[in-house]
């Protein structure tokens, strides 16, 4: 009638290997968001450069393309301009962005600007739909102290 209580079990001392699988998948994990960041910079440059058929339509609008012989009043130059300025104001912002997904993809690869890349994948959210996801799934990643850590290595 007498049991003894029961004891605990003896807590086993903390082993490195649980924590160096954790590290070695975030590392993992790391590069194949930096390789993703390097596809969607492939594919917003892509996008950027849709606006070079305005840049078209204003160099022909301000040389004298679209004037015809029967009509006398050609579209004013001020038009052809705003259609010039718009469309490489677009392709560089666009470009820029590309390259700032470079930039983030190669640092995160490195493990180094921590900051830079959270800013980075917060700033990719903005292209949807998969810089949403690959921005949500970074900053997940990004925001874990085990990944953090992998930075602070460096």
């Amino acid at each position: 009638m007498n049991d003894p209580l029961p004891t605990a079990a003896p807590t086993p001392a903390p082993n490195a290997a649980p924590a160096s699988a954790s590290a070695s998948k975030d590392a993992d994990q790391l590069d194949l968001i930096g390789i993703l960041y390097y596809v969607l910079a492939a594919f917003a440059a892509l996008f950027s450069l849709f606006p070079l058929l305005h840049v078209g339509m204003g160099i022909a609008m301000l040389t004298g393309a679209f004037d015809q012989p029967g009509n006398p009043n050609p579209p004013p130059a001020a038009v052809g301009w705003v259609f010039v300025i718009f469309g490489a104001g677009f392709i560089l912002c666009g470009l820029a962005f590309a390259a700032l997904l470079v930039l983030g993809g190669r640092r995160m690869r490195q493990r180094r600007s921590h900051t830079l890349c959270a800013v980075v994948a917060g700033v990719s959210c903005m292209f949807m739909p998969f810089g949403t996801i690959l921005g949500v799934f970074a900053l997940v990643l990004l925001l874990k102290p085990e990944t953090k850590a992998l930075f602070g290595a460096n």
